[in-house]
């Protein structure tokens, strides 16, 4: 662990796993496969050093929780019931925080004191694309003003306040567009993990809240901007690939379309629109970060870095 004056504490791959060496892995290896995503690296060895210690923190922190929110009611004299703890999980596209995001449900779930866990993306709030259009922002798709802030806060703040039960738009990457009429409903889990490119951002203009004010324990995904460049247009090739032969696709043209005229428009894509938001919107909120995952070229995860108490 470095000594350095740091809000946090940066802790080494190897000294981070062995925080995790007394804990039997609850996921076999098909299971793993389940979870990760197109183009992710996730095996059975980085499950067990880097996101089963975590799970184990992240388990520790909840009955903490747990227990302050019974003293409390306890010293106030109030039965009231239990809210759900939270977690976000922030980080640029193609870093691989929706994989790690559905890993850690399925971990958490394993616990003790945590056995309903939810996720839900911040998709479900992007503006429908005739919206956007109408706003004249559908090229900043995934910057903070193409989402319905408003709702996405008082989804959260729902949450957060112990509602039975509450629901989201569904967003669906077939057509890059919310599909009307479908919503996602989570029903007062014992935590909920919300997953999004901006949800550790700042209050935005006229708010006195932030999305992360909710938050228990905030997450960032972290990795040089190289890298993430390289697994984006990776990615983009495996979909070409796969997902966007599909004629329902909304990228099916980039199926379609040669070779380097399809990697042009990735790259395009990469430099106009997801590195902007990268620098601009994204990275800017790594230091509201609880825990950050520093990941190196091969996506495996080097470094924690964990906010001092």
């Amino acid at each position: 662990m470095s000594d350095a004056l740091s809000p946090f504490n940066e802790i080494s791959r190897e000294d981070w796993a062995a925080l995790g060496n007394s804990t039997e892995l609850p996921l076999t290896e098909s299971e793993i496969q389940q979870i990760r995503g197109l183009g992710d690296f996730l095996d059975i060895k980085e499950v067990r050093d880097v996101y089963l210690p975590l799970s184990r923190l992240l388990n520790l922190y909840v009955a903490e929780h747990q227990q302050l929110h019974q003293v409390t009611g306890d010293f106030l004299g109030q039965r009231t019931g239990r809210v759900p703890f939270i977690i976000g999980v922030a980080g640029s596209v193609a870093v691989g925080k929706s994989t790690i995001s559905r890993l850690l449900k399925e971990l958490l779930s394993r616990w003790e004191g945590t056995p309903r866990v939810e996720m839900i993306t911040t998709d479900g709030f992007l503006y429908p694309n005739a919206e956007l259009e109408r706003r004249g922002i559908m090229s900043r798709k995934g910057f903070p003003e193409s989402y319905d802030r408003l709702a996405l806060l008082k989804f959260v703040a729902d949450i957060k306040s112990g509602a039975p039960s509450v629901s989201a738009p569904v967003y669906s990457h077939l057509v890059y567009d919310i599909v009307p009429g479908e919503t996602n409903t989570v029903n007062n889990p014992d935590v909920l993990i919300v997953e999004g490119l901006n949800v550790l951002q700042s209050p935005g203009a006229g708010q006195d809240l932030a999305l992360s004010d909710f938050f228990d324990f905030k997450i960032f995904v972290d990795a040089e901007t190289e890298n993430i460049s390289q697994w984006f247009l990776a990615r983009f090739d495996q979909l070409r690939e796969t997902a966007f032969t599909n004629p329902a696709s909304y990228f099916h043209k980039y199926a379609e379309m040669p070779y380097e005229k399809a990697l042009a428009t990735a790259n395009e894509i990469w430099a106009t629109i997801n590195l902007p938001n990268l620098i601009e919107n994204i990275l800017p909120t790594r230091t509201r970060a609880t825990l950050v995952l520093q990941k190196g070229s091969q996506h495996a995860v080097e470094r924690v870095l964990l906010r001092k108490l």
